[in-house]
């Protein structure tokens, strides 16, 4: 049988799920928490690159990478030796209460591809959503203001304050209570949905001003706001990139009024969109940027980076135990050598390729209502009936179910948007892969309307 080292394709042997795996989702149903959400009944037993193998033996082409995390792909040999190499050295000191050279080297590295002339300050955490906690502290600290503005459709964690930001699906608040007060939700700028009828360049003028011309005069005074959060493409919220000129016009807001201008890179980040920080298409320069996900190859580490004007709080003011761990950074400054010499330019050439692959999905497939993104992060919003928009999310569930049974694996987001992240490194053959096999479940998922 061969193994992922051998294939770059899909290898199914068993009917899906097979025995080994049946084993464990019934151990995994009496011991887990019901919480978590499975798509499809993947019980993965290695990887490497793009393949992931089960414990049955069946091999996938991996188009989903752990939700965008393992950015140079599963198992890379260089992310590897250096876990390996810093495991053996020294696992953990704490970085809050002692030193050690790792933390600087990949903290002035990280400063150095966020945009902007002023020198930048990093603090490291274990997760996108600690990631996100740190900053609305950190926005609140440098502002002494309290305020925060968040989007609809935005996801940003599951903690209290981070679920406060988020806006997602209400089954993520629901049960929870009270969340963090001083926080008020308005539109995002979704080109395909838009109100207005705009395009993808000009979605969210009236956004603009519903924020200056209702929020500000009749919420939040913006002297009381400490700070704007927003996913340049909106991840859970359905791979909804926000136009150039909205960025730009956010940025200036928040320029003019003080107001802390943070970027959530967390899903976006780490040359998915081809380069460093899917901001950087706009030219906009944040003042606080949220990292997490791909940057560690999927090695649990988050990061918030600042301006360092901004980031002045004092010692104690806000801390982590295992945040920024050795063997963490050991694996994130492998990915930053691997994305940096090869993977970003990678995500470009191979985004490129599969949206010309995609380009007429829209007039061949009748479910298929937008094909959006960049690089190697696209979104395809499935839907009922062109014209009306109808969202079909029982065909967005049925075409993931589908892909898994032919090998292929992909995630949903949003109501009924299938995401693509594939691990950076995929080829044109597992591209090409990847289309032929999502035309065919298309085709097949066409047949239910």
């Amino acid at each position: 049988m061969p193994t992922t080292l051998e294939v770059k394709t899909p290898r199914l042997v068993t009917a899906l799920p097979g025995p080994n795996a049946k084993r464990i989702l019934e151990q995994d149903a009496k011991f887990m928490s019901p919480s978590y959400t499975r798509d499809y009944p993947l019980v993965a037993k290695r990887a490497q690159g793009a393949i992931v193998e089960d414990v049955d033996g069946n091999a996938f082409l991996d188009f989903a990478a752990g939700i965008a995390v393992c950015s140079t792909g599963h198992c890379h040999p260089r992310v590897v030796t250096a876990i390996q190499k810093q495991a053996a050295e020294l696992i953990h000191m704490s970085g809050t209460d002692f030193y050690y050279e790792s933390m600087p080297q990949l903290a002035e590295r990280l400063g150095r591809t966020m945009p902007g002339a002023e020198a930048k300050k990093v603090f490291f955490t274990n997760s996108g959503t600690e990631a996100i906690e740190g900053a609305i502290k950190l926005a609140r600290y440098a502002t002494k203001r309290d305020k925060m503005i968040a989007f609809y459709g935005c996801f940003h964690g599951r903690s209290m304050g981070a679920l406060s930001l988020t806006a997602s699906k209400s089954t993520q608040r629901k049960g929870f209570g009270a969340l963090l007060s001083g926080i008020e939700h308005i539109p995002y700028p979704y080109a395909y949905r838009c109100a207005h009828g705009h395009t993808a360049e000009t979605c969210g003028a009236e956004i603009l001003e519903h924020l200056e011309g209702q929020i500000f005069k009749r919420l939040f005074d913006p002297e009381d706001v400490a700070g704007i959060i927003i996913e340049p493409i909106q991840g859970e919220g359905g791979y909804v990139p926000a136009p150039k000129f909205f960025l730009q016009e956010l940025q200036r807001i928040c320029r003019q009024h003080g107001i802390m201008f943070i970027v959530d890179e967390v899903q976006s980040g780490m040359g998915r969109t081809g380069k460093w920080w899917a901001s950087e298409h706009s030219g906009i320069e944040p003042d606080i940027l949220c990292s997490a996900k791909g940057i560690a190859s999927g090695m649990p580490l988050g990061a918030i980076i600042a301006r360092e004007s901004v980031m002045r709080w004092k010692p104690g003011a806000h801390g982590t135990t295992f945040g920024g761990n050795p063997v963490c950074l050991a694996a994130a400054l492998a990915t930053m050598d691997v994305i940096e010499g090869e993977y970003k330019e990678n995500a470009h050439r191979m985004g490129d390729y599969l949206f010309g692959r995609l380009a007429d999905w829209t007039k061949n497939f009748k479910i298929v209502g937008d094909v959006r993104g960049r690089g190697l992060m696209i979104g395809i919003e499935i839907v009922r009936d062109q014209r009306t928009k109808e969202k079909a999310a029982d065909l967005r569930n049925l075409i993931v179910d589908l892909a898994f049974h032919k090998g292929l694996l992909v995630l949903g987001a949003g109501e009924n948007t299938i995401r693509l992240s594939p691990p950076l490194l995929i080829d044109q053959e597992q591209a090409d892969f990847a289309a032929r096999t999502l035309e065919d479940c298309f085709r097949e998922a066409g047949k239910k309307i």
